[in-house]
């Protein structure tokens, strides 16, 4: 009895010394994703750790789901869909734990996928936010394209990762195995500190879906973050759970949101200069999706444009509060497009590394 009573005290106090992580996973209509990874989840090594899934409104049968299959699973409902960013804002506010990690339904992770990543953010005090490495369920020796190893940002407003620049992914050969600070980080299983989520207030709802993990790093940055990658940890994502690559909303949400996060988050000056020429390079994505016949992705491209400057003056507003210096690491200096597409870049490694910050 007293050897039965040891062991729980030791267990109970190495799991004080733990950090408290509550790994929260996003649901809209996601029964299938839920039924096929949670199992993964459910049996991660993590001691101290909380499972939450948030519901955005489903119309299926996905809380009833997890509350017959996972009881011990704590069910947050939404009332309505408030998309990525808002459902995130809204179910995190009834979380308390000392690291959140943003999980997509559609990942499967390793048992020990959680505690490599914690101990870099415990390591880094000015590290608010890390991912893991991301490679693709289906081809599961490649990268996957939301964060794969890490993500940057180029001078016009494009994110890309090592590992996957536009719609190249490459394979993974370990060749992108080392820590290292990035510009931002993937969330589809973004790790951050409660204190910096709660310091930069989250999400920017507005943003919707898409690319709101990119303008939440900016932000911190702004701050004086740091973004971190953690290659020990790896994950696989299905990708397009929710909206496939060729759905034109999906092409109205990239556009649109990497104008708010130029606008936001730079400098008042640079940003009109940056805005003018990022309208010039989506002009030339427009016709040419006219010319392969895309029109719904060419009209996207266009509501995206007259959206923007709907909300020019409350965009306007958003940074006053945060643009003050530009921390450049992780930039790009320069044009992801055209390293890709006139000078034939399609792997991150062939890209100039004298253009990096």
């Amino acid at each position: 009895m007293a050897l039965v009573t040891s062991t729980v005290e030791k267990e109970t106090a190495h799991m004080k010394q733990q950090p408290k992580v509550a790994v929260v996973i996003l649901n809209w209509n996601g029964r299938f994703f839920l039924e096929k990874f949670l199992p993964y989840v459910y049996n991660s090594t993590y001691p101290n750790i909380e499972f939450v899934v948030g519901d955005n409104a489903s119309s299926d049968d996905s809380v009833a789901f997890v509350r017959a299959d996972y009881p011990t699973i704590r069910v947050i409902t939404n009332q309505q869909n408030l998309g990525f960013a808002g459902g995130y804002n809204e179910v995190l506010k009834q979380v308390d734990a000392d690291y959140f990690v943003l999980l997509n339904s559609d990942v499967e992770v390793t048992p020990d996928w959680i505690q490599p990543v914690i101990e870099l953010l415990e390591s880094q005090p000015d590290m608010a936010a890390a991912q893991p490495k991301i490679r693709s369920l289906h081809q599961r020796d490649h990268f996957e394209h939301a964060g794969a190893a890490g993500g940057y940002l180029d001078s016009y407003g494009f994110p890309f990762c090592r590992g996957r620049i536009l719609h190249a992914i490459e394979q993974d050969n370990g060749q992108y195995d080392d820590t290292r600070e990035v510009f931002w980080v993937s969330g589809a299983a973004l790790f951050i500190k409660r204190t910096c989520w709660e310091a930069v207030g989250g999400f920017d709802d507005d943003f919707f879906a898409h690319m709101e993990e990119v303008d939440l790093a900016w932000r911190l940055k702004l701050m004086g973050y740091r973004m971190g990658y953690c290659p020990k940890s790896v994950v696989f994502h299905v990708g397009g759970g929710t909206l496939s690559a060729s759905n034109p909303q999906k092409t109205f949400l990239n556009f649109r949101n990497s104008l708010l996060l130029l606008q936001k988050n730079l400098p008042f000056f640079k940003a009109a200069w940056t805005i003018f020429a990022r309208m010039w390079i989506d002009l030339v994505a427009l016709f040419h999706f006219m010319s392969l016949g895309k029109f719904s992705d060419a009209w996207a491209i266009s509501r995206a444009h007259q959206q923007f400057f709907a909300n020019f003056a409350k965009t306007a507003k958003k940074r006053k509060k945060y643009a003050t210096v530009f921390q450049d690491t992780g930039h790009y200096r320069g044009s992801v497009v055209w390293a890709f597409y006139v000078h034939g870049k399609t792997m991150f490694s062939k890209l100039n590394p004298k253009r990096f910050l």
